[in-house]
């Protein structure tokens, strides 16, 4: 079992930043793929970006391509997300999730989910 507990989430007016953070309990491992996905009220979930245990293999979302820096702290068992220039757009429940192996872009594929974090990105 791997436990992921997201921190980092707010609100912020258009332009801004936020940090976000998933720290990881359990059976981690250096190797595990690590993902952030979100979901906004009434759509469905959706891939942001993912690390892999290397951290030598990383995806991002065309949306936030060039906005979000996705990293990670194997020392801290930690994954975070760096969000700048955000969108009202970016407003959703951010979730971690991991996975054994690679990562990939696909929610399906993740064994270990979080509970969440909302941002809120206001015009």
């Amino acid at each position: 079992q791997v436990q992921l507990v997201e921190s980092g989430g707010g609100s912020v007016q258009a332009g801004g930043s936020l940090r976000l953070s998933c720290a990881a309990s359990g059976r981690t491992r250096s190797w595990l793929g690590l993902g952030w996905f979100r979901q906004a009220p009434g759509t469905e979930r959706e891939f942001v970006a993912a690390i892999s245990g290397s951290g030598n293999i990383i995806y991002y979302a065309d949306s936030v391509k060039g906005r979000f820096t996705i990293s990670r702290d194997n020392a801290k068992n930690t994954v975070y997300l760096l969000m700048n220039s955000l969108k009202p757009e970016d407003t959703a429940v951010y979730n971690c999730a991991s996975r054994w192996g690679s990562p990939t872009t696909l929610g399906r594929d993740y064994d270990y989910w979080g509970q969440g974090t909302q941002v809120s990105v206001s015009s």
